[in-house]
């Protein structure tokens, strides 16, 4: 996939035509994947410059008193923008903001189509859970199957809470186990106890299983949306 700099919008020679071709070419590959229902990491890169194009011109008062100046790097946690003096252009400043305004309508587009995709799949995955939930429920295993194969995907979870801008998030890691296939003789309660058996570092895991009639990517579209919807169920 054709890739964007951090900084692509303020780099090099600073024109329109020049930098909406660049984006178009972006935009392109992004919708290849889109239309092939492969969503990651295409939707996340996407949405990462898409802050950034927004948060360069949310700070447009800054810059107004900062500018004219080049751009040399970012901080992605903060977006503290560095800057290197150059000659004051008030026809640059036009210029880009053009480019940034051009670039965030163009992107939030291309973010529709793939946000339509997630909302799609994810109205479509059913979670519930193998047996008795523990209280522990911050590690364990779940479980995706998709389509009408009974094979099954196996995996370890482990969550987690982290602080950003003062506000707490949980994330998800995951290990890829095994797959298994079900049937009358192993069924989701079965592989739940020879995990149990295998694996006693964890004697009493939370164990999900997570199900969809659809047949999509798994690596790309199925397995990262799983993950959050289980975040979320788990959450609540």
């Amino acid at each position: 996939m054709k890739e964007l700099s951090q900084t692509w919008f303020a780099e090099g020679y600073i024109d329109f035509e020049l930098k909406k071709y660049t984006l178009l070419a972006y935009l392109q590959e992004i919708n290849k994947c889109f239309d092939q229902n492969r969503l990651y990491p295409q939707l996340a890169d996407l949405i990462f410059h898409y802050n950034n194009v927004v948060a360069f011109r949310e700070n447009k008062k800054y810059l107004q008193e900062q500018f004219p100046k080049k751009l040399t790097g970012i901080q992605i946690e903060k977006l503290q923008i560095l800057y290197e003096q150059m000659i004051e252009d008030d026809e640059l400043m036009k210029e880009l903001e053009e480019i940034i305004g051009y670039a965030a309508d163009t992107m939030k587009t291309t973010i529709s189509c793939g946000t339509e995709i997630y909302e799609f799949v994810e109205q479509n995955l059913s979670i519930s859970p193998i047996g008795l939930v523990p209280l522990d429920i911050q590690e364990g295993y779940f479980f995706l199957s998709a389509g009408n194969t009974k094979d099954t995907r196996v995996y370890q979870y482990r969550l987690s809470i982290f602080e950003k801008h003062d506000e707490m998030y949980r994330s998800i890691k995951t290990i890829y186990l095994d797959m298994l296939h079900r049937s009358v003789a192993n069924t989701y309660e079965n592989i739940k106890f020879d995990l149990i058996r295998q694996r006693t570092a964890l004697p009493n895991p939370a164990v999900y299983c997570i199900e969809t009639e659809l047949k999509l990517p798994v690596d790309e579209t199925l397995l990262p949306i799983a993950k959050r919807t289980l975040v979320k169920y788990i959450s609540s």
